[in-house]
């Protein structure tokens, strides 16, 4: 049974920094794509940040525009945990901050634009605020 469990959220003031983890169990990271989602009050769902399965040519990112250079994606298959590091935080990015996975073989992009992702977790808050 797949499950995700995410952890890490809080509150931080404008130009921190928190780490978000998504403890993952009932399969294997290197064989599901892994997206962060967020969604703010009255906002729609937005794609944050994805990383791809691991395929013959290595594995890709993507980054919202809104993040890029300030949000980091990574794995740690030891652990079974994704993470997502976000720097530099400014109270737009207050939300409640969601991960995902799903099997398929399709871009990266596409799949986090779109929210193709099957299995969800139930969500971390985030709220960055003085």
């Amino acid at each position: 049974q797949v499950q995700l469990v995410e952890s890490g959220g809080g509150l931080v003031q404008p130009g921190g920094s928190l780490r978000l983890s998504c403890a993952a169990s009932g399969f294997s990271l290197n064989y599901y794509s892994i997206g962060w989602f967020r969604q703010a009050p009255g906002k729609e769902r937005e794609g944050v940040s994805c990383l791809s399965r691991i395929s013959s040519s290595g594995s890709s990112t993507y980054y919202a525009d809104s993040v890029k250079g300030r949000f980091t994606v990574s794995r740690d298959n030891a652990k079974h945990t994704v993470y997502l590091q976000m720097n530099s935080l400014k109270p737009e990015d207050t939300a409640v901050y969601y991960c995902a996975a799903d099997p398929r073989f399709t871009t990266i992009q596409d799949m986090c634009v779109h929210a193709q992702f099957t299995y969800w977790g139930q969500g971390s808050q985030v709220t960055v605020s003085s």
